[in-house]
């Protein structure tokens, strides 16, 4: 099974940036896409960013401009660089990422533990 651990998270002050890290590790073919959700207090999981192996990505609307996913495929590390955060971007992050165990297998789709966020003053 694969294992995805997450780093970065913290407190910052609104205009701050932080930097999010995943590295997926185990006994895995390859990682195909990888993507960063994050889950407010009472509110949905929603999708902030994603990037596939070609390098590809994709933004939520309320983070374009801001943040930066990017991604190591030969350290299967995904990173999400936030700037100009807001109190509304505090969250727990979650990565996730598409893998594949062996050759011709289908893609299986796993999260890490969560790290979070919180932008106050």
């Amino acid at each position: 099974q694969v294992q995805l651990v997450e780093s970065g998270g913290g407190l910052v002050q609104p205009g701050g940036s932080l930097r999010l890290s995943c590295a997926a590790s185990g006994s895995i073919f390859s990682v195909n896409a990888m993507a960063w959700y994050r889950q407010a207090p009472g509110k949905q999981r929603e999708l902030v960013a994603i990037i596939s192996s070609g390098g590809s990505t994709n933004y939520a609307d309320f983070v374009k401009g801001r943040f930066i996913i990017s991604r190591d495929n030969a350290k299967n590390t995904v990173w999400l660089q936030m700037n100009s955060l807001k109190p509304e971007d505090t969250a727990v992050y979650y990565c996730n990422a598409g893998v594949q165990y062996s050759s011709g297998s289908g893609t299986q789709f796993s999260w890490g533990q969560g790290t979070q966020v919180t932008v106050s003053s």
